[in-house]
C-alpha cells in the first residue's frame, strides 16, 4: 500500500492506493487551479490531485509571490491516475474543454502568466501525446492555440488552503465550467 503526502485530499488526509493500481502522473495548467483541480478530481480513476506551482525560475515559490509575477511559475494541478481506468488521453480530453487554450496568460476574470495554458509531460509517450493533441485542437481554432507543451520540472505544493479549495467552498469563483466536465465525463463512460 502507498501512503501519498499531504495535498492529495482535504488537510490532514492520507490517501492510500492499493499495490494493484498503475499509477501516473499528468500536469496541468489551464487558469486557476481551483477550477482545474475540482474538474480533474470528478474523473473516475483519478486517484489524487494537488495543486502548485510548476516552470517558474525560483525554489519554494508562494501563492503573493507567483501571483506578483517575480517567479516565472504557472498556476497547475499534479494529477495522481489509474492508468488502467482513466488514459493520459481522456485527462487531455477534459484539460482542452476546461479552458480557452487561444487566451494568452488568461482565463476568465484571471489576468497575468500564472494563468497561462500549458501541459507539463512526464514522459515521451506524454510528450507525444500531449503535441499530437495540440495539432487536433488547433485544427478547430481559428485564431492560435497558446498552450505550451514543456518538460514537468519541480512541482511546489501551494499552501494547504488551496487543496481542495472548491470542494471546501462550493461557491467559490471558478472559470470551469462543472456541467461541461460532467457531461463529458458521462460520454467517456458510455465509449
Amino acid at each position: 500500500m502507498t501512503i501519498y503526502p499531504k495535498g492529495y485530499g482535504p488537510p490532514g488526509w492520507v490517501l492510500k492506493i492499493s499495490d494493484g493500481a498503475k499509477t501516473a502522473v499528468a500536469t496541468f495548467a489551464a487558469g486557476c487551479f481551483w477550477g482545474v483541480e475540482e474538474a480533474f478530481k470528478r474523473v473516475p480513476g483519478v486517484i489524487g490531485t494537488r495543486v502548485g506551482y510548476i516552470g517558474g525560475n525560483t525554489s519554494n515559490p508562494d501563492y503573493r509571490s507567483v501571483c506578483r509575477g517575480d517567479t516565472g511559475h504557472a498556476e497547475a494541478c499534479e494529477v495522481t491516475f489509474d492508468s488502467e481506468r482513466v488514459s493520459y488521453q481522456q485527462l487531455l480530453e477534459i484539460f482542452w474543454n476546461i479552458h480557452d487554450p487561444t487566451q494568452l496568460n488568461r482565463q476568465g476574470y484571471d489576468v497575468g502568466s500564472q494563468y497561462r495554458s500549458g501541459i507539463f509531460y512526464h514522459d515521451p509517450e506524454q510528450k507525444a501525446m500531449a503535441e499530437r493533441s495540440l495539432k487536433i485542437i488547433q485544427s478547430r481554432y481559428s485564431r492560435p492555440v497558446v498552450t505550451s507543451v514543456e518538460p514537468a520540472t519541480r512541482f511546489w505544493e501551494a499552501e494547504d488552503y488551496h487543496q481542495g479549495y472548491l470542494a471546501e467552498r462550493p461557491g467559490g469563483y471558478c472559470h470551469v465550467d462543472m456541467g461541461k466536465v460532467d457531461s463529458i465525463i458521462r460520454r467517456m463512460k458510455e465509449r
